[in-house]
């Protein structure tokens, strides 16, 4: 296993302070925020970084922290579905795809636990045996403890999972099933929501010597294994045989990792003179149960002020505060987007409607994102000829028995 040799330092998202690759902390001492990697994309420019004969992530090993000799179950390379025939992409004269980051596709890699969670686990997975650390924790509203527990029992590396006891069963259960079979593997259940999960963490494991992994906890592990969808969306694919980036991307935000990473990718893309300066539109898709980031930039905030976690059947979306969520709302912002909060009423019927016309198995997150096209349309962010991303982040196997009735 190398660590990249092109990493320059750590920053903070912040105050862009420097660090040290050696020191492994999680958020920033000086304020607490998220920390990423910065590359030195100069001399990247001049290394194989891009391998796609690569069916997995790694295609992008040279813009990744572990650059040779690391662990994969094949995450990542995912594809786009084309949804062009979507009423209002015909009606309205735009492209529709969906990166489908759920059930397996031919010829594509394929994410082991069914959820872009596995992104960001694998690359977390590969700097805890880089820097030898042999118990890790997450708090996770499901999907991100799924994702550990499989890469923490194929790696011998010891994990606690912590989750609400209202998680989807199939998700509680793989991960009591691994923990049966692996002592190392912990499952604890919790009343309430990931805030509870996290209280939990901080009160009994972190005490007990385990590594913080929960979103935006560790110094950019997630960040960079999230960025590779941004990556995968800028390559040669079904929108175009040149590197370029779509105008709009719809994506489900929950602790909104994913908006971080891709927007990293295009900067570093731009860096190495990939693509240009143009951005697309990030569209940070909420529940109405949950919606801070969308609360935060109606009001015009810095960041969401606190608040209660409804609930949800997209379960990934109920995350109420979140330590990254000043970066999302500066992000969206900045690419001239905005937040889109749908009903439990919408996420359902989009969820059943597209089961029921095109057989995908979209999770109810994607779904989400699906409702929101009407409203961003009448508002003007959808326009003729725009190319348009929905992010569908799992399937929706993982959310049974609660879809079953609408499929």
């Amino acid at each position: 296993m190398k660590l990249n040799p092109h990493i320059a330092h750590l920053t903070c998202t912040f105050c862009d302070a420097h660090y040290d690759l050696d020191q492994v902390m999680n958020l920033c001492p000086k304020d607490n925020r998220p920390l990423q990697f910065v590359y030195d994309t100069d001399r990247i420019k001049n290394t194989d970084w891009y391998q796609p004969d690569r069916k997995n992530m790694w295609r992008f090993s040279g813009l990744l922290p572990i650059s040779e000799g690391y662990t994969t179950l094949e995450e990542g390379y995912t594809p786009l579905l084309d949804y062009n025939d979507h009423p209002l992409a015909q009606q309205h004269n735009f492209e529709l795809f969906i990166k489908d980051e759920g059930k397996g596709h031919k010829g594509f890699g394929q994410n082991p636990t069914l959820s872009f969670k596995d992104r960001g686990m694998a690359v977390v997975i590969n700097m805890a045996q880089h820097h030898k650390l042999d118990k890790l924790v997450v708090p996770t509203q499901g999907n991100a403890g799924d994702s550990l527990a499989r890469y923490a029992d194929h790696t011998g590396i010891a994990a606690t999972i912590i989750m609400p006891d209202d998680t989807p069963a199939p998700i509680i259960g793989n991960v009591a099933a691994l923990s049966r079979k692996n002592p190392n593997i912990q499952l604890e259940m919790v009343k309430g929501t990931i805030k509870e999960a996290g209280l939990l963490m901080k009160e009994k494991f972190i005490p007990q010597g385990h590594f913080n992994v929960a979103t935006f906890q560790e110094p950019g592990w997630r960040i960079d294994g999230k960025k590779t969808m941004g990556l995968e969306l800028a390559e040669p694919n079904l929108m175009s045989d040149q590197w370029q980036l779509p105008d709009v991307i719809l994506y489900p935000t929950g602790g909104g990792t994913g908006i971080l990473g891709m927007w990293k990718a295009f900067d570093e893309l731009e860096a190495l003179g990939m693509i240009g300066p143009e951005r697309p539109k990030i569209i940070a898709v909420q529940s109405a149960a949950t919606p801070p980031v969308k609360n935060a930039i109606d009001k015009n905030l810095f960041e969401p002020e606190a608040t209660d976690a409804g609930k949800t059947l997209a379960v990934g979306l109920n995350v109420a505060g979140g330590v990254g969520h000043f970066k999302v709302v500066d992000i969206v912002k900045k690419s001239g987007g905005t937040s889109v909060a749908i009903s439990e009423q919408d996420i359902a019927q989009q969820l059943s409607h597209i089961w029921q016309e095109k057989h995908w198995w979209i999770c109810p997150e994607g779904a989400a994102c699906l409702a929101a096209i009407d409203p961003l349309v009448e508002q003007g962010y959808i326009k003729p000829k725009d190319q348009v991303v929905v992010f569908n982040t799992g399937s929706f196997e993982k959310y049974l028995p609660e879809v079953r009735h609408l499929l």
